[in-house]
């Protein structure tokens, strides 16, 4: 039978431990600080690691662990106990946070792109929401892909560093960088490509 270990070090068993879980989840619906502390620090070390794999950066990984136990904290009357453990609804918060921190960071980049083009200057619009497609349907997709590919990309896109700038920053030589940029760019364009595919394939 498989155990679990508390922040005590000691061994929990499974059964134990879902009670545990849900007096948490309970103490979280009648709004009790104290459940939430322990539900905090229960998750939190999941939650951050979990945005530091995606994001790649410490800082911002931060800022998504705070807005996912402030959208818990907000959201908590719409937990419902039998749609699954509290575990689970924070990791669905998880990556919707981190969803929005890479939207977030596509539309940064692509606001100084076109500054830097001098298109800045027409009125800002609403963006259509076949963009707002394409940008979920990216940063999904970037999220995906094996670390060293995403890495890449991520400094290029994000932090506008040439493959060269990459090499010297990562320790990686300069063919390998290519080589995962390269890679990396045609697993992106094939999953935005089938994700824009309509569902019944017209």
């Amino acid at each position: 039978m498989s155990t679990t270990t508390r922040r005590t070090g000691t061994l929990v068993p499974p059964a134990e431990e879902t009670r545990y879980e849900d007096e948490l989840a309970r103490g979280l619906r009648a709004a009790d600080e104290n459940a939430f502390a322990a539900i905090y620090r229960r998750w939190g070390p999941l939650v951050h690691t979990m945005a530091v794999r995606s994001l790649g950066d410490t800082h911002e990984a931060e800022d998504v662990t705070q807005q996912v136990f402030l959208g818990a904290w907000r959201g908590r009357d719409g937990f419902r106990p039998e749609r699954g453990p509290l575990g689970a609804w924070l990791v669905g918060i998880t990556r919707r946070k981190i969803v929005d921190a890479l939207a977030a960071r596509t539309k940064r980049l692509a606001l100084a792109d076109s500054a830097a083009r001098g298109a800045g200057t027409s009125p800002p619009r609403e963006p259509a929401p076949e963009s707002v497609l394409d940008r979920v349907l990216l940063v999904d997709a970037l999220s995906r892909l094996p670390r060293h590919q995403r890495d890449v990309l991520c400094l290029a896109f994000y932090e506008d560093l040439t493959q060269a700038q990459i090499a010297e920053r990562t320790g990686m030589p300069l063919g390998t960088v290519k080589s995962h940029a390269r890679r990396g760019l045609h697993r992106l364009r094939g999953a935005v490509d089938r994700g824009r595919a309509p569902a019944d394939g017209t």
